[in-house]
């Protein structure tokens, strides 16, 4: 297979540089929270491939269930002969989906896909053109996705022109002094200055943003943007791709605020390591686009479905909402401890096991340190661990590990963590951590 230098120069030559990497670490297996790449080096994974493999890497149920399926029967397109696991994931996922109404489901491969497929939906129910969306956010890199992504570098530079008819408003973040009423008030100037409300379909935000800095939106808030909806006649998109299942501690982040969205988008952990996502909505939403309006030719993979459906079985057997909330009370803990140690680390925050830290320079919000970033995650995987940044200054780090991860294994993480930081800030580390 090569060593990492050899893959790397094969994929500069083979590969368009558009598509890019965090590190030159070419993995060759991996188990639950731990990876080893193609030179036999062992990893810790705090990415979970960005939040993919909430149940770790080849969770032996979704192993098992997988094998099966392939056996059965590969692709069948459910447009032209549907199949059982796509209703049984279906009605999974409706029971599951926050509030009373009666609710559908449709399933495709991306969270891109699932996006874009709840602005149709949702466009066709209100007969409306305009979407808000909100500053920092992440919904994809299609043309509608990119365009309703709230951060220019690297996502839309270039690529214009966007999709018509999209508008922007803050996210609430304390740490920047955004307030939850602040950001409501720019949605109203929105109504004032530049859009009718009543040509608006729809509201679309991240109750935990991912890429944009895994801010959390407060309650208040998104109890706000539902009520606005609803005297607006808007649809409330939850776009859970990266916060759900059981990621934050809840089965989908919004929960924590007891909010109800019209309709959510899902992906990433679903299909435990599968290209999987769903669009699930009130019945009555989703089923305004006429037959043939929706769908995909791999759109709901009967092997995808049934690895989802054995992800939702782990994640209720094991009690991974419980652990979350369990994981994420040790990384805060121990990212508050580096944060005394380690004058750059600005805040930590997060929900349950979705967990950032900030850095910064001179503790001063406004003053972002990507550099030190990006050191701090070169550094990470000398030591031996897969950490990833994020955030419209690329100055976070975001933790995502696997909520199977033992609590040994989180700590040794952490102790390398500590290490890198010790390494790029010049600092002495608690411990020695080694490869």
């Amino acid at each position: 297979m090569g060593s990492n230098t050899d893959l790397h120069r094969r994929r500069t030559s083979a590969v368009p540089r558009g598509v890019s990497n965090s590190l030159a670490v070419y993995v060759d297996h991996a188990k639950n929270a731990e990876l080893w790449d193609v030179e036999g080096r062992r990893y810790i994974d705090f990415a979970s491939g960005i939040s993919v493999l909430n149940i770790g890497h080849l969770h032996p149920r979704v192993v098992a269930a997988v094998e099966r399926q392939i056996q059965q029967v590969a692709h069948a397109c459910f447009q032209v002969t549907p199949y059982e696991s796509y209703i049984a994931l279906a009605e999974r996922l409706n029971a599951l989906a926050p509030g009373t109404t009666p609710k559908k489901s449709i399933l495709f491969s991306t969270g891109a896909e699932a996006v874009e497929n709840a602005l149709k939906i949702a466009r066709y129910h209100t007969r409306r053109s305009a979407v808000i969306a909100f500053d920092g956010a992440f919904h994809g890199r299609t043309l509608a996705t990119m365009t309703l992504t709230g951060k220019v570098q690297p996502y839309k530079a270039g690529f214009g022109p966007l999709l018509p008819d999209v508008y922007h408003a803050p996210f609430p973040m304390a740490y920047h002094g955004v307030t939850p009423a602040m950001s409501l008030a720019a949605i109203e100037q929105l109504f004032k200055a530049d859009v009718d409300p009543a040509r608006v379909a729809a509201i679309i935000i991240e109750p935990v943003q991912g890429e944009g800095g895994f801010y959390v939106a407060p309650p208040e808030f998104l109890r706000g943007l539902r009520a606005l909806c609803d005297r607006h006649g808007m649809v409330l998109i939850a776009d859970e791709i990266q916060s759900g299942m059981a990621r934050t501690g809840r089965m989908f982040a919004i929960e924590h605020a007891g909010v109800e969205p019209d309709l959510m988008t899902v992906a990433k952990s679903i299909g435990g390591g599968l290209p999987l996502s769903a669009v699930v909505g009130k019945a009555e939403i989703m089923d305004a686009p006429p037959a043939g309006g929706l769908g995909g030719t791999y759109a709901g993979s009967p092997v995808a479905c049934a690895a989802a459906l054995a992800v939702l079985d782990v994640i209720a057997e094991e009690r991974l909402i419980e652990r979350a909330q369990q994981l994420g009370a040790k990384l805060g803990a121990r990212l508050k401890t580096l944060q005394a140690k380690y004058a750059a680390i600005g805040e930590v925050r997060g929900l349950g096991a979705m967990v950032a830290m900030e850095l910064v320079k001179n503790g001063n919000a406004e003053q972002p340190d990507a550099e030190l970033t990006r050191a701090l995650v070169q550094a990470a995987a000398r030591h031996g661990l897969i950490i990833l940044s994020c955030g419209v200054n690329g100055n976070v780090i975001r933790f995502l590990t696997p909520l199977t991860i033992s609590d040994a294994l989180l700590a040794e993480g952490l102790d390398r963590l500590d290490a890198a930081f010790a390494e790029v800030t010049h600092a002495p580390a608690a411990a020695a951590a080694t490869a």
